[in-house]
């Protein structure tokens, strides 16, 4: 049985989806589920990862975990308790769903202090591990949900700033390879999508979607950090900006990662922006 936390999230929702069409025995947990929220025949578990224990009965039994970074709330994790848990449970197999922050911003206490000791902790767990550490999600865009809908423009920073952005199902995909198969325990892969788009590029893939022109307004930082700080912290929001306007020869790099593990190109911005062109119209 594989457990897979962060199960409502863009990832951990497909990563289901994509274990459960296979056959393969899953468990589904974050702290609001219920049956309704995934397939027949996946069981939905209610848990706190902040809460170690609440994971106690969810884990027994199983054989590997999707082990979800915690997001806005990593710093709540006591990720050395949850392995211990993991491991009295019966699983040997972890694949943590990291970020590629951890990497290329270090000097940053969001991204790169949390997300290490995260990391870590999960290497030294005496457990078969892999990391995946992928860029921004083309999921991001449904911030622009409204917008779309209503006024056909996107704002945002750094209009003309590329980044090569992932489809989660591909991240999904290559978390569904190392839960399942052998040969990717000690491995850090960096997932991204095939190649860089700007936010101007994404604002057009969307008007393409749904049929109508969409306007792109450029902010300046200050408006996208007023934005950004609605719901996340200011050293998430920095160092985001950071990311977005200022980013790095590595993130910017098309990693080759998840071609050579699942045997599939990525998906692109415009693909995801088509399959969910129902929500931006």
């Amino acid at each position: 049985m594989i457990v897979v936390t962060g199960a409502t999230g863009n990832v951990g929702r497909e990563l289901v989806r994509t274990l459960a069409a296979d056959g393969t025995r899953v468990t589904a947990t974050s702290r609001r589920i219920a049956d309704g929220d995934v397939p027949q025949d996946v069981r939905a578990w209610p848990a706190d990862l902040a809460d170690a224990e609440s994971l106690r009965a969810v884990l027994d039994g199983a054989d590997a975990l999707f082990l979800h970074d915690g997001g806005l709330s990593a710093h709540l994790l006591d990720v050395p308790h949850l392995m211990d848990v993991a491991k009295a449970g019966g699983v040997r197999r972890v694949v943590l769903l990291s970020s590629l922050g951890v990497a290329t911003r270090p000097e940053s206490a969001s991204h790169g202090g949390i997300g290490r000791a995260i990391d870590e902790a999960v290497r030294q767990s005496g457990l078969e591990w892999t990391i995946l550490r992928p860029n921004g999600f083309h999921t991001n865009a449904f911030a622009w949900v409204e917008s779309v809908r209503t006024q056909r423009t996107v704002a945002a920073p750094f209009g003309d700033v590329g980044l090569p952005t992932v489809d989660p199902a591909d991240i999904a995909a290559v978390a569904a390879v190392a839960l399942r198969e052998d040969g990717h325990a000690g491995q850090t892969y960096e997932l991204t999508g095939p190649a860089l788009m700007t936010p101007r590029q994404q604002a057009a893939a969307l008007g393409t979607a749904v049929g109508e022109p969409v306007r792109f307004i450029e902010l300046s930082r200050d408006e996208g950090r007023a934005h950004l700080l609605r719901f996340m912290p200011e050293p998430v929001a920095d160092t985001t900006l950071d990311v977005l306007g200022a980013p790095t020869p590595a993130e910017q790099r098309v990693s080759p990662d998840i071609e050579r593990v699942t045997g599939r190109t990525p998906g692109t911005f415009a693909d995801w922006a088509r399959r969910h062109a129902a929500m931006f119209r």
